[in-house]
């Protein structure tokens, strides 16, 4: 089993509880995150120094931003608890959605050696990224959201655990509710112990970047101590476990700088090798099933689908975003590595023709030249692809919960 360990968890204390938390900070544009910092102190102000400081003065701004933490916990405006626990968190949404999990903290050395599974490559500039951030302030505010196979026992130890009186609960601008309950007593904790030693696996669902970036943070702080045993804080993941029961998951897309000096009709023309294409006109054209793509080119839609004797043996076969790589990205628009290139940026879905919408105005407004937009990936598919350690191209899955930063957090110091 992976190893899922209670800590002691930093809250936002008396009116904080409302102004401290936020979104995830790549939500907000510059302007944004700037009005939010003068406005009120939140998060977003806290780490402003990180946000808006010069990029020479890196080491120097996140030493501010450690500041501000340390300063925010003299003066209880934070509050660390004295003991390890692990925290239930529920999250309801305007339309009535609800995702509830626990958060505690999962082993570095468990996602090294394959007990925690991911699905996706990473963007090495985005793990180094976040590396020295963690470095320099050592504190993660944002878990990374993990799944397992659904257990009935836990989920009853969870519904008996929520009728008790939560000890955090908000409601945020956009109407979202939300609940955290602190378990703490022995003998519950033993329960919950006894019940997550028959899980097998966690699989990430989101955050495959904050995971990356502590475990290779984590494995220089070792290279740099001597005396290391493997139970120092640096070797832990403030997570966020879900039972596969309890997530969504919605399409990434993405949106291509230019077509690689190909005209309209020579990059249509060439698609035609492994492809039917429908154009579609200016209505948005939403992908309704597995191994059907939409294209936005030209202010028309097209739909784009795989020929028969192109469906691929591979297993990442199943994958459309590794079929748009392979027959597309690659061998016509010359993108050889997503995990490095500048030419492309990628767009969340929503599931339905709102997302593909989005695409279009990403492409009339911001100097893009072709969107593609792809089915969402299945949970069954995740886990295959998982299971056999293979590994999609970058943002392949936009999977909610998407979780609130800053809520809980976890000390590494």
């Amino acid at each position: 089993m992976p190893v899922f360990k209670p800590f002691r968890g930093i809250t936002p204390y008396g009116e904080y509880i409302k102004s401290f938390p936020t979104r995830p900070l790549s939500n907000y544009t510059h302007e944004e995150i700037a009005k939010k910092a003068e406005r009120e102190f939140s998060y977003v102000r806290m780490v402003e120094p990180y946000l808006s400081g010069e990029p020479q003065n890196l080491e120097q701004n996140l030493g501010r931003v450690r500041a501000n933490y340390e300063e925010l916990l003299r003066n209880h405006n934070l509050h660390q608890e004295e003991e390890s626990g692990y925290y239930l968190y529920c999250q309801v949404l305007p339309d009535g959605s609800v995702f509830r999990g626990l958060l505690g903290l999962v082993s570095v050395e468990d996602y090294n050696s394959g007990k925690i599974k991911k699905h996706e490559e990473t963007l090495t500039h985005r793990k180094e990224k976040l590396s020295k951030y963690l470095e320099g302030v050592n504190l993660q505010a944002e878990p990374v959201l993990l799944t397992y196979s659904s257990n009935a026992e836990l989920e009853a130890l969870m519904s008996e655990e929520e009728r008790k009186n939560p000890v955090l609960e908000y409601a945020d601008s956009k109407g979202t509710k939300h609940r955290v309950w602190k378990i703490q007593d022995e003998e519950t904790l033993k329960k919950y112990e006894q019940i997550l030693a028959k899980v097998d696996a966690f699989y990430i669902a989101d955050g495959h970047h904050r995971m990356g970036s502590t475990a290779l943070y984590s494995e220089r702080r070792k290279d740099k101590n001597p005396n290391h045993i493997g139970n120092e804080p640096y070797n832990f993941v403030y997570s966020f476990i879900v039972s596969d029961q309890s997530i969504k998951i919605n399409d990434f897309n993405k949106v291509v700088k230019d077509l690689n000096g190909l005209t309209v009709e020579q990059f249509l023309h060439q698609l035609e090798d492994k492809f039917i294409i429908e154009n579609k006109g200016e209505n948005p054209y939403y992908p309704e099933q597995k191994h059907f793509i939409s294209l936005y080119l030209d202010g028309q839609f097209y739909k784009l689908t795989l020929k028969e004797e192109c469906c691929c043996e591979e297993c990442l076969g199943i994958i459309d975003h590794y079929l748009l790589d392979k027959y597309i990205l690659s061998p016509i628009l010359g993108i050889d590595d997503l995990k490095t290139t500048k030419r492309v940026d990628y767009l969340r879905g929503s599931s339905c023709v709102e997302g593909i919408t989005k695409l279009k105005e990403k492409v009339d407004n911001e100097g893009y030249r072709v969107a593609f937009g792809v089915h969402p990936v299945s949970f069954s598919d995740l886990v295959e692809i998982a299971d056999k350690n293979l590994k999609m191209p970058p943002k392949c899955t936009y999977i909610e919960p998407k979780l609130v930063t800053a809520l809980v957090m976890y000390d590494m110091k």
